[in-house]
């Protein structure tokens, strides 16, 4: 069935999915003004530079003061920041030029003017992470006005292509600039790259003159919207097909495929059926599948996933399954197959930070490596930047995954009122006891002769038949009248002693 780009239009919210083999593979929603902030360029003014941390704090015009961190501080050896946001892996070399750079309070001043860029969004009470190594993405090329270095994907493998395509852009390099060359440009044609080459530097011309105009606190540039996003950055040429259901979105499509992708014009086609195009493609059940906390596998063992703020746990459960032959069996076969099944969740959920994955223990180390092999396999088609360590002592794997904006679950759910985003609520028998024993102590030291208490209706029911005995003993004890009144609104664990 191939690769299929599924888009969702609608008055208040886009909804992607990315199709493989017909499974979703990949999710994202925009709704109103809620729009990525990813890849926007702010002239900032420096608000705080805070020397302990090496960072400073920089006001951009959003709710909250963007972070920039020293290694983000532009010089000349820095392109980490563009390498990430162009989604292409690092290698070690690179990554180790992280830090290497003066102390922040050498470089940079309170109220200083500078130009950043949003490299990850505002994620839960944290603000943006910002960068001034620039840089604009184009469909085959990334242009970085701040380096002179040409930088090729790691994805792309064939060595014959690799030097191909550094000809191609060596070639017409500008006076100032680098490019990274991106995994999509494999087996571009050289116009193709050179059209890429020449848009990205006019768009780099707009912003250094909107720059030299505007007032601190401005955005300068902005990315494309999402649809036109995720064409740019995920399809490529084996797409199969583009459905969109706006008639809109139809169009600015096949003008931007007509641009960066010629060659797959055909495959983009406008869904005007009367059935949801979601409901059509099976999407929307496995959209409610994906917010689900535990996932079962096809063996009958299941993965348990939590996240929080900080990280990601991820427990691993024979569940159903008991295999055939001896425990080490089952055991392997069932984290082979969680492997696999993490690695799709990861990326489908957009999960990322610190991940702890809670295998079920392994006695043999041959079994061990087959897990973290399974694991690296896994997340081969992930285009996020991740990292995995071998499987410790304790049966822990730890990883991480680059994580740019917020998890699909963050953005499409809120905290449950009722717990308070706690995911639990105290027993009815805690409630109880817990009221049971303030009412002992306000009788002990009260002045009158009746106690009220207001409860919720599942509470009042075991004050009043289970505790009943304990109740009277304190009315007789202390010489007064305890009421106990039932009151629906009232939160499970919430009541009034009066």
């Amino acid at each position: 069935m191939g690769k299929e780009l599924i888009i969702n239009s609608g008055r208040y919210e886009t909804r992607i999915a990315l199709l493989e083999d017909g499974n979703l593979v990949e999710f994202y929603v925009e709704r109103g003004n809620d729009t990525s902030l990813m890849g926007n360029i702010y002239k900032g003014r420096i608000n705080r530079v805070l020397p302990g941390m090496q960072a400073a704090f920089v006001e951009i015009g959003l709710e909250k003061a963007a972070f920039l961190y020293v290694a983000d501080v532009l010089s000349d050896t820095k392109v980490i920041g563009q390498m990430m946001a162009s989604n292409e892996n690092l290698n070690a070399a690179e990554e180790s030029q992280l830090g290497k750079s003066s102390p922040i309070e050498d470089m940079l001043t309170e109220g200083q003017e500078i130009l950043v860029q949003i490299t990850k969004e505002p994620i839960g009470t944290k603000g943006a992470r910002v960068s001034s190594h620039l840089s604009i993405p184009g469909r085959h090329l990334v242009y970085m006005p701040d380096s002179s270095e040409i930088r090729i994907s790691r994805k792309i493998e064939d060595d014959d292509e690799r030097k191909r395509l550094a000809e191609i852009v060596s070639s017409a390099m500008p006076d100032e600039g680098g490019f990274i060359i991106r995994t999509a440009s494999a087996g571009a044609e050289k116009e193709e790259i050179e059209a890429d080459m020449s848009f990205l530097l006019k768009q780099w011309e707009e912003v250094k003159t909107r720059g030299d105009k505007i007032p601190p606190t401005s955005l300068i540039h902005q990315d494309i919207d999402m649809s036109l996003r995720s064409i740019r950055d995920i399809i490529t040429t084996d797409v199969d097909k583009i459905v969109t259901d706006s008639p809109e979105n139809h169009k600015s499509i096949l003008s931007f495929i007509n641009k960066v992708m010629p060659k797959v014009k055909d495959r983009v086609s406008l869904y005007d059926e009367d059935e949801p195009i979601f409901d059509r493609f099976g999407i929307e059940m496995e959209i409610d599948e994906m917010l689900s906390e535990k996932i079962w596998l096809k063996s009958g063992g299941y993965i348990i996933i939590q996240a929080t703020e900080a990280l990601t746990a991820i427990d691993v459960n024979t569940g159903r399954f008991t295999g055939k032959k001896n425990l080490e069996e089952t055991i392997l076969k069932t984290n082979l197959e969680a492997a696999k099944e993490i690695g799709y969740q990861l990326r489908l959920r957009n999960l990322g930070g610190i991940i702890i994955v809670d295998y079920i223990d392994m006695v043999k180390q041959e079994s061990k490596d087959k897990v973290y092999v399974a694991m690296q396999e896994a997340m081969k088609k992930d285009r996020a930047v991740f990292r995995i360590s071998e499987i410790s002592e304790l049966g822990l794997l730890e990883m991480t995954r680059k994580r740019i904006r917020n998890s699909i679950a963050k953005v499409m759910c809120t905290p449950c009122e009722y717990c308070e985003g706690r995911g639990y609520l105290k027993s009815k028998e805690s409630i109880s006891y817990e009221i049971l024993r303030n009412i002992k102590k306000e009788a002990s030291s009260f002045q009158g002769d009746d106690i009220k208490v207001h409860v919720h209706p599942e509470i009042s029911d075991i004050l009043l038949h289970r505790l009943a005995d304990d109740i009277t003993e304190i009315e007789k004890g202390n010489d007064l009248q305890v009421s106990i009144n039932t009151n629906p609104s009232l939160h499970l664990e919430d009541y009034h002693i009066h």
